[in-house]
């Protein structure tokens, strides 16, 4: 699990693999990540936007902008939380993944939170420490 704290905002990636969508012989490589948002600030938020920066095992960078998350803009209260489900697909058997979110306050204040770095590592991959 990996998480990052912003304005009392958290965000937790818990990131899997998903062999049944992944053909190694083909580079298709997938993983699947669950992410809960949790406001524990008093103030009521909304996510508007997502910013994805992808790296493969190789540098090769992707980066994705768009409004919301699968289709919403969730409104969280003091206390709410949001969860949802999502994948990326790599050419590369691991990466990395960290991004933000733009929010809106109550008042109308735009700000960023945080979305953790996470890895994206495929099963039985050895890693080499230098």
């Amino acid at each position: 699990m990996y998480r990052a704290l912003t304005r009392d905002i958290e965000v937790t990636v818990e990131p899997y693999y998903l062999e049944d969508q992944s053909d190694p012989d083909d580079s298709r490589y997938v993983w699947g990540y669950r992410i809960v948002i949790s406001n524990q600030s008093d103030i009521v938020v909304k996510l508007l936007t997502r910013y994805w920066h992808i790296t493969d095992e190789t540098g090769q960078v992707d980066e994705v902008n768009g409004p919301g998350v699968i289709g919403e803009q969730p409104v969280l209260s003091p206390g709410d939380t949001y969860e949802y489900s999502s994948g990326c697909p790599l050419d590369t058997p691991s990466g990395v993944m960290f991004g933000r979110y733009g929010m809106e306050a109550e008042d109308g204040e735009l700000f960023e939170i945080d979305i953790p770095a996470f890895s994206l590592d495929s099963p039985g991959l050895l890693r080499t420490l230098n």
